[in-house]
């Protein structure tokens, strides 16, 4: 397999996957997008004859665009460029997962603080304004109060950018200090874990301590339901328990059964997951990327014979 691998920066993510395409021997064309130039009918980066390309760029907006000129030159990408416009913003997200009947947490959009602002009155305190683009947790604020409110819009509304202006409010979903992360590729779960803090935000990249996590089949059936809703690919599904309680968890696996669906990332990290279970996740996302290669070689010679 001759695969591209598109990054702006070689983190342990990365280094992972490179280490057992490259153990597997297969070829690898590693494509810094920050030196790369994309035209209307042709790329600088050496794209031709790649059996696919896996996006691993770090920055959004070039994640989005590279994809975009990827997929118009006829270059196999994963993920495709539709999945990560749903993706990469929570509005757009939010939508696939509720027109798909997902279960997923109460959400309205305002456009300005006026407007933001009855919406967070509607939901009362607490309650979550999001931006609609971001990860890691950042700028995300649990509002409290009224007060609260009034100063976080008007910080967000002095912001230059406009997406800030996109007033994204959710509800509060009183989870068990924890939630679920799952590692899926179309739809089928690779590995799970949980991440758990006192802090109302639980990402491990804001220090949340992951667990093993077994999912059960709401979970299982939800995982493939959120792919499905955001165009498939290797996905990193967020869930959150509902109804459980904390010390319900000792076995590693859910309480109550029920489960909603917050988020589905597109350039999803692994490393956590490596190192919180016993699954060898490069092995199984270099499986993936083997047979989607296969699937796409068996299509052309198809289409050859057509």
């Amino acid at each position: 397999m001759r695969v591209g691998v598109l990054y702006s920066r070689i983190r342990k993510d990365e280094k992972l996957l490179l280490g057992e395409l490259r153990e597997r021997g297969h070829d690898i064309e590693k494509i810094d997008v920050r030196k790369e130039r994309f035209g209307l009918d042709a790329t600088t980066a050496a794209v031709e004859d790649l059996d696919l390309v896996v996006d691993r760029c770090l920055s959004t907006s070039r994640s989005l665009y590279a994809t975009r000129f990827l997929d118009s030159y006829g270059v196999p990408v994963v993920n495709g460029p539709e999945t990560g416009d749903v993706c990469a913003d929570k509005a757009k997200n939010s939508l696939a997962l509720a027109e798909a009947d997902v279960p997923t947490p109460a959400t309205e959009v305002a456009f300005t603080t006026e407007a933001a602002l009855e919406a967070i009155e509607s939901f009362g305190y607490p309650c979550v304004l999001k931006p609609v683009t971001g990860s890691w947790g950042r700028l995300m604020a649990k509002i409290d109060s009224r007060n609260a409110a009034e100063a976080i819009l008007e910080h967000k509304e002095t912001l230059g950018h406009y997406e800030h202006k996109v007033f994204y409010v959710q509800e509060f979903v009183d989870k068990p200090g924890r939630d679920v992360r799952v590692l899926a590729v179309d739809g089928e779960p690779i590995a799970a874990m949980t991440r758990s803090s006192e802090h109302w935000l639980t990402n491990a990249a804001k220090g949340g301590e992951t667990a093993p996590f077994a999912l059960d089949d709401r979970a299982t059936e939800l995982v493939e339901r959120a792919s499905e809703a955001v165009g498939g690919g290797m996905l990193g599904v967020d869930l959150m328990e509902v109804g459980v309680e904390a010390e319900a968890d000792s076995a590693g696996t859910g309480g109550s059964g029920e489960y909603t669906v917050h988020e589905v990332n597109h350039t999803v990290e692994f490393k956590a997951l490596d190192a919180a279970t016993n699954v060898d996740v490069p092995a199984r996302v270099v499986d993936w990327l083997e047979a989607k290669a296969a699937e796409l070689a068996d299509g052309a010679v198809a289409g050859v014979d057509a």
